[in-house]
């Protein structure tokens, strides 16, 4: 694997999943949202280069590399919080978008495209998760995610790529989104408030994204075809063990509003990955632990 294709390069694990290409010596092109305003993220290396493309225009983006491609990832998607992940119109788009990234990638001479689903396709579920867990999605994100991962399946074998879909989990890790739990405690404490939070029972899979940007890599490499991983820690907690972490780090004294906030109607009470299947192909296991994932994030948003 020398060449690299990524959409939604400038997320969480997007920006992540960047640095580690590049620390792999591979050359990527992202194409990247012209109306952007995080495209300051993608580093200026000469193994990156920029192609500027809407994802409704995707279907129409011609490869003028003259090079082609070993793997497309494809992590861009509209509408991933607040009220627009019930947006079903919107979900919809997002099926299509995803198509197309399909055909971009056959355009652009890959083998293989990688997806990335989520938590959402699964529904509330009192275990962990596995490839196999019955999917019972209750948000048009969520369902919009399954269909994705079911309808590119197909479409890439037709085109006669190899098809991987990864259902991630929680993933935090600097440029994380600030509609996260996570960041919005940081940025509260940093402000000198009172975060205000339900009673933080729920039991949690954080994965941080360097960590998830390597399981992409690895997947890229040693993924096998057809099948459907998910991507988390292996490990839950309660959420309370990890904000109270995040406050000790940043200010030990300041208060916590546990309770505040009461649980959603569809609150996930138990998040919670099997990655034996990611680990069995592929060899990747998790190596940096929240308490020191979280300092890097703190790090990185406090300066």
């Amino acid at each position: 694997m020398k060449r690299a294709v990524v959409t939604g390069a400038t997320g969480t694990i997007g920006t992540a999943l960047i640095d580690e290409l590049i620390r792999n010596d591979m050359e990527v092109v992202v194409i990247c949202n012209p109306d952007s305003e995080r495209n300051d993220r993608i580093p200026e290396d000469e193994h990156i280069r920029k192609l500027y493309c809407p994802l409704c225009r995707l279907k129409s983006l011609e490869n003028t590399t003259g090079k082609e491609y070993d793997v497309f990832y494809h992590l861009a998607w509209q509408g991933t919080g607040g009220p627009f992940r019930n947006d079903i119109y919107l979900q919809y788009r997002n099926v299509q978008y995803s198509l197309d990234a399909v055909g971009a990638a056959k355009r652009f001479g890959c083998r293989t495209f990688i997806g990335a689903g989520s938590q959402a396709e699964y529904g509330r579920f009192n275990g962990k998760l596995k490839p196999e867990t019955p999917a019972f999605p209750e948000t048009g994100y969520g369902i919009g995610k399954l269909s994705a991962g079911l309808m590119t399946r197909e479409y890439a074998h037709q085109a006669g790529l190899r098809h991987i879909w990864v259902r991630v989990l929680s993933v935090y890790g600097p440029n994380d989104s600030s509609q996260t739990m996570i960041m919005s405690v940081i940025k509260s404490i940093r402000e000198g408030k009172t975060p205000e939070l339900t009673k933080g029972e729920q039991m949690w899979d954080y994965l941080y994204s360097g960590d998830a940007a390597r399981a992409f890599f690895l997947l890229g490499e040693r993924g096998r075809d057809g099948k459907t991983y998910v991507l988390g820690s292996g490990k839950a907690e309660p959420v309370k063990n990890y904000v109270s972490m995040i406050r000790d780090r940043m200010d030990p004294s300041a208060p916590l509003g546990f309770g505040k906030v009461p649980y959603g109607d569809r609150q996930v009470m138990y998040l919670c990955a099997d990655i034996s299947d990611i680990s069995a192909d592929t060899g990747w296991r998790p190596s940096t632990p929240f308490h020191e994932g979280i300092q890097t994030v703190i790090k990185h948003f406090c300066t």
